[in-house]
């Protein structure tokens, strides 16, 4: 078997095989002894007609198909991995002479990984968008720990208020027809939580336990439910029970139930303390992509379709995944959102490209700085990867597959390449929108002051040539003011020419 390669575009790779007619003889009956049971010849039992009579009976191809599939596999990995080739999308294959007792010629075109040529990717400056950690920031952590705190405690006596929680039967209609979803018995509600439509929590506010009512309301005209948007209802609602949450003060005591402090004050700063470590990681984390970011942004690469193709359909299945988790699915999402897999899929190409791009940068930086992690590095990989999963190392590191090993070394050389270009790296803080724009409105405005001081300026230096007319010019040119003169004199020139 001999076989060439040559590039037909940017990621195209032509492969052109020629196997000799032996061997695809051979091929041939091969399938003729696999596929003969499946043959029907009038005359035989199935699997006793000769080759010739079904080649006869059915045409001598028939048996083509099958044995070039036998025999592409093996063609097409050895080609492969002479040329260094990666594939990244099913090949084209194209008969170019097929026959018994002859050389089976065939050509494909395949896209391959594509060639990067990287820019610069040491010594970068780069701006990211860095967190500071502020009062809100502390206050919101320490409500949070004190709603894990809080009771929650029935009320009879009083009616319904904001931010309490409703035990009801409801019952919805629309033109006095009830609807698919509409009705429920023993359902919970927190009033304020705007988790039903606008106007029916609203008017939940003041009915009393065991009391009745009829909500009007209206369903949005953006609702999942065709055939409810826009549409009035009218849900017969009924107050089973009222219960509302006590939060504790914060103070020692709160201190000591949600922590392993005693006083508040030493609670609060252990918070600003993994707040502040919390923040130091994002910050380190948005100075990393920023440094890729970059590198990538220099690179020259074409992806293939098919690359990003396969990105955002990998991209779909993790949603997918993590829309189970809570419930529901990929499919449930699309058929709320009134969209379809297709457009879905569109959407996370941008998100794919840029994941596939800085994949391959990645791939390339390792590749010219000839990174390769030694045992500490991808030990330490496999622990982290361990501990994100809530898993113990040693157990974790026993089942891992050849495959998923090699996986977390890759990951290991990524870290080692990212470290490289974020320590070379001046990465400064990234200004907000608005100061960005107030520093472009201040310089515009300099601007416009500075022309507007111009004619003064060129008038008094105008004055100044006309009083020293009759001076010595080497007099002139020992005073600075003598040094701007061929400006003043050229300014008044094409003020001149300009009138």
């Amino acid at each position: 078997m001999s076989h060439t390669y040559e590039k037909v575009s940017g990621n195209k790779a032509k492969l052109t095989f020629t196997i000799p007619a032996e061997q695809f003889d051979e091929a041939l009956q091969k399938t003729f002894l696999k596929l003969r049971n499946r043959i029907n010849v009038p005359g035989f039992r199935r699997g006793k007609a000769p080759r010739k009579m079904i080649e006869t009976l059915y045409g001598e191809s028939v048996f083509y198909d099958d044995a070039l599939e036998l025999l592409f596999p093996d063609a097409y990995d050895e080609a492969v991995k002479e040329y260094d080739l990666h594939p990244v999308d099913q090949p084209e294959v194209s008969v170019d002479e097929i026959g018994a007792g002859k050389d089976l010629k065939f050509h494909l075109e395949v896209f391959v990984k594509p060639d990067v040529t990287l820019g610069e990717y040491k010594n970068l400056t780069v701006e990211a968008t860095m967190q500071k950690l502020t009062d809100e920031m502390v206050d919101a952590r320490i409500e949070q720990d004190r709603e894990k705190a809080s009771r929650t405690v029935d009320v009879d006596d009083r009616p319904v208020q904001e931010g309490d929680t409703v035990n009801l039967d409801y019952a919805g209609t629309v033109d006095g027809v009830a609807f698919e979803g509409g009705t429920a018995n023993g359902s919970t509600l927190t009033i304020g939580s705007h988790q039903f439509i606008p106007g029916f929590e609203e008017q939940m506010i003041g009915m009393a336990i065991g009391e009745e009512k009829d909500l009007p309301v209206k369903f949005p005209e953006e609702y999942h439910a065709e055939e409810l948007k826009g549409k009035d209802a009218v849900f017969h609602v009924k107050v089973n029970s009222i219960t509302k949450t006590e939060k504790p003060e914060l103070d020692d005591d709160f201190a000591a139930d949600i922590s392993e402090f005693d006083t508040f004050a030493d609670y609060k700063a252990n918070v600003v303390k993994e707040l502040t470590e919390q923040v130091e990681k994002n910050n380190d984390i948005a100075a990393e992509n920023a440094v890729v970011a970059k590198a990538v942004e220099n690179a020259q690469l074409d992806v293939p379709d098919a690359m990003v193709r396969d990105q955002a359909n990998y991209m779909l299945r993790e949603m997918d995944a993590q829309m189970r988790q809570q419930g529901f699915s990929l499919e449930d999402y699309i058929k709320w959102t009134g969209q379809t897999p297709q457009s879905v899929a569109e959407t996370q190409k941008p998100e794919a490209l840029r994941r596939v791009k800085t994949e391959l940068v990645l791939e390339a930086i390792i590749k010219a700085e000839k990174i390769e992690p030694d045992e500490e590095a991808v030990e330490k990989a496999i622990a982290e990867q361990a501990e994100r999963l809530n898993e113990d190392v040693a157990a974790f590191k026993a089942r891992l597959t050849d495959e998923q090993k090699e996986y977390l070394k890759d990951n290991a050389a990524i870290r080692i390449a990212v470290d490289m270009m974020k320590n070379s790296a001046t990465v400064t803080e990234k200004k907000p929108e608005e100061e960005k724009k107030d520093e472009a409105e201040e310089k515009t405005e300099a601007k416009t002051e500075k022309k507007a001081r111009a004619p003064r300026k060129t008038a008094k230096k105008a004055d100044a040539e006309e009083s020293k007319a009759e001076e010595p010019a080497e007099d002139a040119g020992e005073e600075k003011p003598a040094e701007k003169k061929p400006r003043a004199r050229k300014t008044a020139k094409k003020t001149e020419d300009a009138e």
